[in-house]
């Protein structure tokens, strides 16, 4: 498999900001008192759940997360009782016969429930969900508080993919993140994994951390492709210390923007040149890998997790500040978890915000959801699926799109768009040129870096 090359320039050009396309219109537009009573009952479709589990035995400083630092493990069972309460008020809005196809456990940080805990929310959701033949379970798990009988319960859970936060293998950059693991408690993580029987073992990586070069994350990549994961996930660090104040701590020692740019090209030569596939954004992944596969067939999707391998799926998100979307509406659960449990004991849906989609959202999000995971559109294809002509329908966004195809991003044909193998790493900014409302929001200055 060729390697791909970076033209530092094109970096440079492109990096402004933008939305990440979990959703369309982004969670920006979501309105407080939205109520989704009437409007999360599904059609018959396949299921993909998510559980936010919060917590987390220290504060890792360069997380964004929404998290509950506690020493008190007593709080994931307390915890729990309130998931079995959401899933009994949101499970008779979900159409009959509908079978399960995904499950995430985010967090937070899951592997800090304990194995009986994790266990019984495996219990949780059979008992009120039917699965499909087959399915895929992941769980994001850390290292630091990972056990072989938290594995085992997993396991015995129905969980079959485990993504290993690793961020970085620097000493001294763990030690100004707060995060200890040295590269045998790694090391020693994913072999448990494999051993266990799990199909699917993700590295999480962070480029932009305080204290990186490119000579410690060139080692921080080689370390970590020794273990051959299937997959990799490497997110741009995001400074936002007026959200988490303790990111101020190492305000001093952050890459500049150069830098991160100079780490993300290193990123992606290293790894396509190791034989991972580009997915696009911050996703590689082997090419015998389920999500690579997915990007060939056409069955990529994305979403609050990011790329997934179904599309066509109900999302159904339980707990804290989780997020769903059904039946073209899109909702979320409280952030906090004082008004979360609030709800849930006066026995109604946690539901603090939301937005339901219109038909032109509808119409836009096919298109960008078609750029974003399959890299190509299709005129005639995406007119007969959403009834509409869609060369005629975004003549002015297809003709907006000279220069990307003058820096070799796009290629236009007569009867469709694809984006060029270099071009998925500007994905998001091609896809912009089919957002509706973006200007506005750029304006407010609302989004991260695209690149």
């Amino acid at each position: 498999m060729n390697p791909i090359t970076i033209n530092l320039d094109l970096l440079r050009k492109y990096n402004q900001p933008g939305p990440r396309y979990t959703s369309y219109p982004p969670a920006t537009h979501f309105t407080e008192g939205f109520s989704a009573k009437h409007t999360c009952a599904s059609v018959l479709a396949p299921l993909s759940l998510y559980f936010h589990l919060p917590f987390c035995s220290s504060q890792c400083l360069y997380c964004g997360c929404t998290n509950i630092v506690t020493g008190n493990l007593a709080r994931s069972a307390e915890y729990l009782g309130y998931l079995e309460a959401e899933l009994a008020l949101r499970t008779p809005f979900v159409a009959e016969g509908s079978k399960v196809v995904q499950i995430q456990l985010g967090g937070g940080t899951p592997t800090f429930f304990q194995p009986n805990e994790l266990e019984r929310l495996g219990q949780l959701i059979r008992d009120r969900f039917p699965m499909a033949e087959t399915i895929e379970a992941g769980v994001e798990t850390d290292p630091r508080s990972l056990t072989l009988e938290k594995i085992e319960a997993l396991r015995a859970a129905g969980f079959n993919r485990a993504s290993l936060g690793v961020q970085d293998t620097c000493p001294e950059v763990q030690q100004t993140i707060g995060r200890i693991q040295p590269l045998e408690l790694i090391g020693e993580s994913t072999q448990w994994l494999r051993e266990s029987g799990m199909e699917s073992i993700n590295f999480d990586l962070i480029y932009g951390l305080p204290n990186q070069t490119v000579e410690s994350f060139n080692r921080t990549l080689d370390e970590a492709l020794t273990f051959s994961p299937d997959r990799f996930a490497v997110y741009s660090y995001a400074h936002i210390p007026w959200i988490k104040t303790f990111q101020k701590s190492f305000e001093d020692r952050l890459p500049d923007a150069e830098m991160k740019l100079k780490l993300l090209q290193l990123t992606i030569e290293k790894l396509t040149g190791a034989g991972y596939v580009y997915i696009g954004m911050d996703h590689f992944a082997k090419p015998d890998d389920a999500m690579a596969l997915a990007l060939a067939n056409g069955t990529l999707q994305r979403n609050f997790q990011g790329y997934s391998t179904h599309k066509g799926v109900d999302i159904h998100g339980f707990g804290m500040s989780s997020i769903s979307h059904v039946n073209g509406s899109y909702f979320q659960n409280h952030k906090e978890i004082e008004p979360y449990y609030a709800a849930l004991d006066a026995g109604e849906l946690p539901i603090v915000r939301g937005y339901a989609m219109t038909e032109e959202d509808k119409i836009r999000h096919t298109a960008i959801m078609h750029i974003m995971c399959n890299l190509y559109i299709d005129y005639a294809q995406l007119s007969e699926e959403i009834g509409i002509d869609f060369a005629k329908h975004f003549k002015a966004e297809i003709s907006s799109l000279d220069d990307l195809e003058a820096d070799g991003l796009v290629k236009r044909e007569p009867g469709g768009l694809h984006v060029t193998p270099l071009g998925r790493l500007f994905v998001r900014i091609v896809a912009m040129r089919f957002d509706a409302y973006l200007q506005a929001e750029q304006r407010k200055g609302r989004y991260s870096q695209t690149v």
